[in-house]
C-alpha cells in the first residue's frame, strides 16, 4: 500500500471511507476546542472534511499531509488560499511538531505491521501535552484491508507506555454505517 496504491484509489473512485462530509464524532469534537490557534495536524486525510471545517470553525493552523498525490490536489482546488496547509509526504517521514493530530481512518488503512511505528511516530510529532483524537474502528483485526480492525485492548497495549489515555470508548454518535464499529478515543502525549 505504497502511494501508487493510494493514487489508484482516488484515480479509480475506490473511496468508500469518505462519507461526503466530516463525521459526527469529529465534528462534536472539533466543536469544543476554544483555542483556534492550535497547531494541528490531519495525516492521510484524503478528500480533507476535517480540514474544511476546521477552516469553516476559524482554526488557523492546519496541516494537511497525505501521501497520495490526488486528494491534495482537490483540497488545492476548493481551498487555494490554504495551498501551503497541504503536504504529500509520506507520515512516517514527517518530523514537524503538533498541538493535536486528528486521526480518521488513517490508522486503519496502514499495514498492521506498521502499527507500533505509527505510535513512535504520533509521539514524536506532538508537542508536549499535545493530543491524538479522532477514531479507531473496533472490529476484529483483518489480514485484508485497507481498513484493518482493531480493538480496545490492542489501541491500550499499544499506546499506553507513551500516551496517557483520557478517553477510549464506543462512539455512541457514529453514522450508521459505522455505528457499534468505532471507539472515540483522547490520547496525550506523556
Amino acid at each position: 500500500m505504497n502511494k501508487e496504491y493510494w493514487e489508484e484509489r482516488y484515480i479509480s473512485n475506490e473511496i468508500g471511507w469518505d462519507v461526503g462530509k466530516i463525521t459526527t464524532p469529529l465534528k462534536e469534537y472539533i466543536d469544543q476546542i476554544e483555542n483556534k490557534a492550535l497547531k494541528i495536524l490531519i495525516p492521510g486525510a484524503g478528500i480533507g472534511h476535517e480540514f474544511d471545517y476546521l477552516i469553516e470553525k476559524g482554526f488557523t493552523n492546519i496541516t494537511v499531509i497525505d501521501i497520495a498525490e490526488q486528494p491534495l490536489e482537490s483540497l488545492k482546488k476548493r481551498k487555494p488560499k490554504h495551498i501551503k496547509s497541504f503536504i504529500q509526504a509520506d507520515f512516517f517521514d514527517v518530523d514537524k511538531t503538533f498541538d493535536l493530530v486528528i486521526e480518521q481512518t488513517f490508522f486503519c488503512a496502514l499495514n498492521p505491521e506498521l502499527r507500533t511505528k505509527y505510535v513512535t511516530q504520533m509521539h514524536s510529532l506532538l508537542k508536549e501535552n499535545g493530543k491524538l483524537a479522532g477514531l479507531f474502528f473496533d472490529f476484529p483485526l483483518t489480514e485484508v484491508g485497507p481498513p484493518f480492525g482493531g480493538s480496545e485492548e490492542e489501541y491500550l497495549t499499544l499506546f499506553s507506555e507513551k500516551f496517557k489515555i483520557r478517553k477510549l470508548e464506543r462512539a455512541y454518535n457514529s453514522i450508521k454505517p459505522r455505528k457499534d464499529r468505532e471507539l472515540f478515543f483522547i490520547f496525550e502525549k506523556k
